[in-house]
């Protein structure tokens, strides 16, 4: 059986146009979410070219392939350790400029973000332990 039934032709078409950006220079590093199947149909064509990689669970049923040039790769390993969805404002923004998404755009997100954590209430802390209202 052909791995590649594991991904429609329009994944597959996505999935190489990424590797021909990669390839011309266009973008250091692509992202894409998928099953977990077709995760591997993905790796395996990765490892098959030499292309540096990184794999992440996104939740249950998918997982996100990172791949590009071997710093952007690494760089991305280290923003991953954690949920895309828990990233601070500026790991969010450094993986959007390495996914090669528009640089004022990225720029518009991380201020919208950073304003909008400026004006939600802290927490209240704690009353240390022992210490009585």
């Amino acid at each position: 059986m052909d791995r590649r039934s594991d991904l429609t032709a329009a994944t597959l078409k996505i999935f190489y146009h990424h590797l021909y950006e990669l390839a011309k220079g266009l973008r250091p590093l692509a992202m894409m979410t998928l099953s977990s199947e077709g995760a591997g149909t993905v790796v395996t064509e990765l490892v098959g070219s030499g292309t540096p990689h990184h794999v992440q669970r996104a939740c249950r049923n998918k997982v996100n392939v990172v791949f590009g040039r071997p710093s952007a790769v690494a760089t991305a390993r280290r923003l991953l350790e954690r949920r895309l969805c828990d990233l601070t404002d500026e790991q969010d923004f450094m993986l959007g400029i390495l996914l090669g998404y528009d640089r004022e755009q990225q720029c518009l997100r991380y201020l919208a973000r950073v304003e909008t954590a400026a004006v939600q209430p802290a927490e209240p802390a704690e009353a240390p332990v022992g210490v009585l209202h």
